[in-house]
């Protein structure tokens, strides 16, 4: 992955709001997700397809960290989805 790589979600899971935080519930595996801080911003932006570099900008706009931290935690999160299915990274 690269920040020219290419998100693209594959999955619709089930979302709630509280308090700040999603809950998502991916009903065919009968999993529960809990997404906190920057999590909940990835997950609205990758409802469409999109470019890390714009995940990135955009999150650098918001919170207060370090580029690479950031980066870094963008890879993360977004391998994480990966491994569950719930997206493609081109």
């Amino acid at each position: 992955m690269t920040e020219k790589s290419r998100v693209n979600l594959i999955k619709k899971l089930e979302v709630t709001d509280l308090d700040g935080e999603k809950v998502m519930i991916d009903f065919s595996s009968g999993k529960y997700f809990l997404l906190k801080g920057a999590a909940n911003e990835i997950w609205d932006y990758i409802q469409t397809p999109i470019v890390v570099s714009d995940i990135l900008h955009r999150l650098m706009n918001v919170y207060d960290v370090a580029e690479d931290t950031c980066r870094d935690s963008i890879f993360s999160f977004l391998t994480q989805l990966k491994s569950y299915e719930f997206i493609t990274i081109e």
